[in-house]
């Protein structure tokens, strides 16, 4: 039977939380590459937050995706047919082609993969989620031996990395996760020195009881709730890498409340905070160190890490509705490909 290429296509904007309603899924002949080009059959399609910040027509650091346009995303897949004398069929690479079973392209800003390389891991771990964790932790962060580093969403592709790279830098590690099984996660698996359950009563309390010295490093991948609760932590001269605000992503207006600006920046200035929102390729020079390294600490065990994997293309759209709900259990992958492993 004839493989057919399918693509998930956005039909309109969300108005607040994506809904199904925002996705259409279309099948049609698998393209074939031109001259100069290849074709690439989508093996596993990586989920990511920023995503939503794409299906804004905002202005933000990247283009949006128009209405009716491809879903955007990074995939890694294997070349089928190649006219590009720099990609032999049977390679794998990694590139931003979309949420899509089939792809065409020039080769531009495509990654080859190591021959063995694993290929769910080569879009957590080993790709841009590992690359933004080591990078803003130690580009911004830069944690010191016995300082306590404190990050949100700490079972998710980027927190888990986060506390784990601070531990091999000699520094204390806590977690913030949604609920008691990722918590023990963090904790047990990871090897992070504690956990504090977002969705519990008391997590302020909880925090202080955690971080008994303090904080001098937040890694913000959340906003919102948890925030609010890390703030009052901050030592003098604590680093705060600003990496996603997830919370706020579906928000429609400004919460109610009294307006904490002021007390936000007479602690900016008190304590001499330092507070740098990033996107990961600001550090671009780094790819080569974050290459070697990380590959060398998975390789050594020192570095643990875990994939939510959804089988099928189709269900794209409902796993990552319910990645910004939290519902993911680690780096978020679409199996596209039947026969992928």
């Amino acid at each position: 039977m004839a493989e057919t290429h399918r693509r998930i296509i956005m039909t309109s904007r969300p108005k607040a939380e994506p809904t199904p309603d925002n996705f259409r899924l279309e099948e049609g002949p698998v393209p074939k590459a031109g001259a100069g080009e290849i074709l690439v059959r989508t093996k596993y399609l990586s989920l990511d937050p920023y995503m939503r910040g794409r299906m804004s027509d905002a202005a933000s650091y990247a283009a949006p995706v128009e209405v009716g346009g491809l879903m955007q995303g990074e995939l890694v897949g294997e070349v089928v047919s190649s006219d590009n004398e720099k990609f032999k069929v049977g390679e794998h690479i990694a590139g931003h082609l979309g949420w899509q079973s089939h792809a065409v392209s020039n080769g531009k800003g495509l990654r080859k993969l190591d021959a063995g390389q694993p290929l769910a891991p080569s879009l957590g771990v080993l790709g841009m989620p590992g690359m933004t964790a080591y990078t803003g932790l130690l580009e911004i962060g830069q944690p010191k031996a016995g300082e306590t580093v404190l990050v949100a969403a700490a079972s998710g592709a980027v927190g888990q990395l986060v506390g784990q790279i601070a531990k091999l830098k000699g520094a204390r590690a806590v977690g913030i996760a949604g609920g008691p099984e990722k918590c023990r996660y963090v904790v047990e698996e990871l090897g992070f020195d504690a956990c504090i359950d977002h969705k519990a009563p008391g997590m302020a309390e909880h925090l202080k009881e955690a971080c008994p010295k303090g904080v001098d490093v937040y890694f913000e991948n959340v906003g919102g709730p948890v925030f609010e609760a890390v703030f009052p932590l901050f030592n003098f001269f604590a680093r705060m890498p600003v990496c996603g605000l997830i919370s706020q992503y579906n928000m429609t207006e400004l919460p109610a409340g009294p307006n904490k600006v002021p007390q936000l920046f007479r602690a900016v200035l008190t304590k001499r905070l330092t507070i740098r929102g990033f996107i990961v390729w600001d550090f671009a020079a780094r790819e080569a160190d974050f290459r070697r390294d990380m590959a060398a600490w998975v390789k050594s065990g020192e570095i643990k890490h875990r994939e939510h994997i959804v089988d099928g293309l189709e269900n794209a759209p409902s796993a990552f509705i319910g990645l910004l709900r939290g519902e993911n259990f680690g780096k978020t992958v679409v199996r596209v490909a039947p026969d992928a492993k």
